[in-house]
């Protein structure tokens, strides 16, 4: 709506200032008082059914019962306000509910600070500086203890019954327990979706990382939907694939290769990495499972007597690291491309490194879930290609991709 210049004129009149604009007892927030005030006047006239002082309301059954004072929150600082009451005690305001001390949008700001990393103090400055309100710790939990609802309601949501890639892992977090402070492994499972796009299916807290825990996690997807998963990409750990496969018989599992990356450059002094690294890219990108045991043959002589332990690894993990090779190209470019697994992770790093620990285990999945939202809203595209990976899937698994798999969840 277009405000007559005669209005604004009479707003401006006495204007000398920025302070007299903006400030604290400025006319933005006296208009912004006065305008919250006159509609709630007027939903207190919807409510009763006719308007102030009219003798239509005499002897109506309920009236006007004075006024009460309520102090809110919110990008324009804190205000005081006037609220009218009725007589039958049953007004109920919109605009301002009962009991909200907060306007609409100020949690989300607490939320969208918070999901970042930011400490209860940092909140509390932030806020202050900005919009000279001063936010309790108390009321910085409250406001975000309403996240783990959200996190549970997201945690059990029904699944696809196919996804064709899902990858497994684990992020180590310190997490107050029994009095001491002790890493705990937060389990992901981040899927591909008939789509291509990336999905997080859920996370879980356990003090350490085992094929036991991943058992019962693959049990509950199973329980929530999912009746099958083409690849499973996992790292290393003892007993994951019979884990899987005892509740997914015709998954193929892969070892994840930006795990057996990372875990021979572990090993490098920076000034050889680059070269390792290019020759352990020779391995993974090669055509055949051939042409990949002769380029580990070829990096074992060239680096076993420096780092006789990088060969290893390959050749005992080496079962697990052979189905790569049998998939299709695009397949193949999927598996490894999309190994989104490490970039979501860090998203996960980038805020936890600001926290010390957490007192407790919803402390951190309530942080690591508004992360994971956060780095989400960038998982609107298929992942590169997916069209012709999804084409290579249906030949690959001519029975197991068919029509009805491509049927959206609601």
């Amino acid at each position: 709506m277009t405000i007559r210049k005669e209005i604004v004129d009479e707003l401006l009149k006495d204007y000398k200032k920025p302070e007299d604009l903006i400030g604290d007892k400025g006319i933005l927030k006296e208009l912004q008082k006065e305008l919250m005030e006159r509609i709630l006047e007027a939903e207190m006239t919807n409510h009763l059914g006719y308007e102030k002082y009219n003798p239509k309301g005499k002897n109506s059954g309920n009236s006007r019962n004075g006024k009460g004072k309520k102090s809110i929150k919110g990008d324009f600082g804190e205000m005081d306000i006037e609220v009218p009451r009725d007589r039958n005690s049953d007004f109920d305001p919109q605009l301002i509910q009962k009991r909200q001390r907060r306007f609409t949008g100020f949690d989300e700001k607490i939320i969208a600070m918070y999901s970042r990393g930011l400490s209860t103090r940092d909140i509390q400055a932030i806020l202050n500086d900005l919009y000279g309100v001063d936010v309790s710790p108390d009321l910085i939990s409250i406001v975000t203890e309403e996240i783990i609802q959200e996190v549970t309601d997201w945690q059990n949501r029904a699944l696809d019954p196919i996804y064709p890639i899902v990858y497994f892992d684990a992020i180590i977090v310190k997490i107050r327990d029994e009095g001491h402070i002790k890493n705990k492994a937060v389990y992901l499972a981040l899927a591909v979706n008939m789509e291509g796009h990336k999905e997080l299916l859920g996370m879980w807290i356990e003090t350490t990382e085992g094929a036991k825990f991943w058992l019962k996690i693959i049990t509950e997807l199973n329980n929530r939907g999912i009746k099958d998963i083409l690849i499973a990409c996992v790292d290393g750990l003892k007993g994951f694939i019979e884990a899987i496969n005892s509740v997914y018989p015709n998954t193929e599992v892969q070892l994840s290769i930006i795990h057996m990356i990372r875990n021979s450059l572990k090993y490098v002094s920076y000034k050889d990495r680059k070269k390792v690294a290019a020759d352990l890219k020779c391995i993974y990108q090669s055509t055949t499972a051939e042409k990949a045991k002769a380029e580990l043959d070829k990096l074992s002589k060239t680096w076993d007597d420096k780092y006789p332990l990088i060969s290893r690894s390959w050749k005992n993990n080496w079962e697990g690291v052979i189905p790569f090779f049998a998939y299709p190209d695009y397949i193949r470019k999927a598996i490894y491309t999309t190994n989104a697994i490490e970039s979501l992770n860090m998203s996960l790093r980038k805020v936890l490194k600001t926290k010390g620990s957490f007192p407790n285990d919803d402390a951190a999945l309530k942080l690591m879930y508004l992360a994971i939202r956060n780095a989400s809203k960038k998982w609107t595209m298929p992942i590169r290609n997916w069209g012709l990976a999804l084409n290579q899937f249906a030949i690959a698994f001519p029975e197991r991709i068919h029509a009805s798999s491509f049927t959206q969840k609601n």
